[in-house]
């Protein structure tokens, strides 16, 4: 890498990472406080679940009640 390539990387990651500011003990701080969102999220409902999502587990079901033998191979592409 010459020096001209070294300047342009730096300059960009300088741009993509903003500064980390630290408190007078040396600890990062985050910019807003993040337990209001944490129990918001712990409050909402579940997602749920597609059909398609059962669908395909039903076929899987199916498929291991119908041809046993492919169980491995099942479960080495989990």
């Amino acid at each position: 890498m010459n020096e001209n390539e070294q300047t342009r990387m730096r300059n960009l990651l300088r741009q993509a990472l903003p500064p980390v500011e630290s408190t007078a003990a040396g600890e990062a701080e985050p910019r807003r406080d993040l337990w209001p969102a944490v129990l918001r999220r712990l409050d909402a409902p579940p997602p749920r679940v597609p059909w398609f999502d059962w669908a395909l587990l039903a076929g899987i079901a199916a498929l291991i009640a119908i041809f046993p033998a492919w169980i491995p191979v099942l479960l080495y592409y989990l």
